[in-house]
């Protein structure tokens, strides 16, 4: 019924700990097996996503930056979305109220001018690391993302401070419960695959998609099937009230729909 498969990786593919587990891989692979193209969208870097899947011994596209970035199965970038020069020097020059931390992704890597030691537990599998540098020197050019890293509550409020500074000319995104992003007007993993779809003959209708978090509304929204975890985000639980509520990343829900659903995909499925 479905010829690709579209999958977030914190929060749905990946347990708590930022693992995947031995009964997710097995499904994959299993999809993989069945000639399934199958697709990882991601907030993470290339940097981090693609050693994740080679530690796993996976080879699927890779849709990273929220839909900033595209690559082909061999790596090799077919789709590339950075923030507006002057867009970048105001988000990186404004002095924004707020004690969040900034981060800025590149194609060289993930740059900050604040340690947060404890952000690198969620990159223990890939080695993923930060770079210390002065953000106020960097190039206009080539930054594909920026992200405010605190407490809830404080991103919320900053949220409305950058709604108000640049109305239309960016999107914003809650990536997670604490992590705000500015993006490219227009960009979404929904977008990157659409155009990935397209490149591989395909339209957004013959993808299924899982997610748990708002950067995922729009892809899940989008496709023929979309899929929501059990621990999302209320806020996209109440936005695609329409889709069905899978388990929890922490039981591997992901694999027990897969496999539900390679037996006999027309029938009703009862979350684990």
């Amino acid at each position: 019924m479905y010829r690709l498969a579209a999958f977030d990786m914190d929060g749905t593919l990946l347990t708590p700990d930022h693992r995947i587990g031995p009964e997710t891989l097995a499904a994959l692979n299993q999809l993989i097996d069945r000639d399934m193209v199958v697709t990882f969208a991601t907030g993470r870097h290339y940097l981090d996503a693609q050693p994740i899947m080679a530690k796993l011994g996976l080879q699927g596209y890779l849709i990273t930056g929220n839909g900033t970035r595209v690559y082909d199965k061999q790596g090799q970038q077919l789709h590339a979305t950075d923030l507006p020069a002057d867009v970048a020097e105001e988000v990186l020059h404004t002095q924004w109220q707020t004690p969040a931390s900034l981060h800025v992704f590149r194609d060289e890597g993930w740059l900050t001018n604040l340690a947060v030691p404890e952000m690198l537990q969620a990159h223990h599998l890939s080695g993923f690391h930060f770079q210390l540098t002065d953000l106020q020197r960097l190039p206009a050019l080539g930054n594909s993302k920026v992200c405010f890293c605190g407490p809830h509550d404080a991103l919320v409020e900053l949220q409305a401070q950058l709604h108000a500074h640049f109305a239309q000319r960016v999107d914003l995104c809650f990536s997670a419960y604490e992590c705000l992003e500015v993006l490219p007007l227009g960009c979404n993993k929904g977008a990157a695959l659409e155009k990935l779809s397209g490149h591989l003959g395909m339209t957004l209708a013959d993808c299924m998609a899982f997610g748990d978090a708002m950067n995922d509304k729009e892809m899940l929204a989008s496709v023929g099937h979309g899929v929501v975890m059990g621990n999302a985000l209320p806020q996209l639980k109440a936005l695609l009230p329409d889709l069905p509520v899978i388990g929890h990343c922490e039981k591997q829900a992901v694999a027990h729909y897969l496999q539900h659903w390679l037996r006999s995909p027309r029938s009703p499925y009862t979350p684990v």
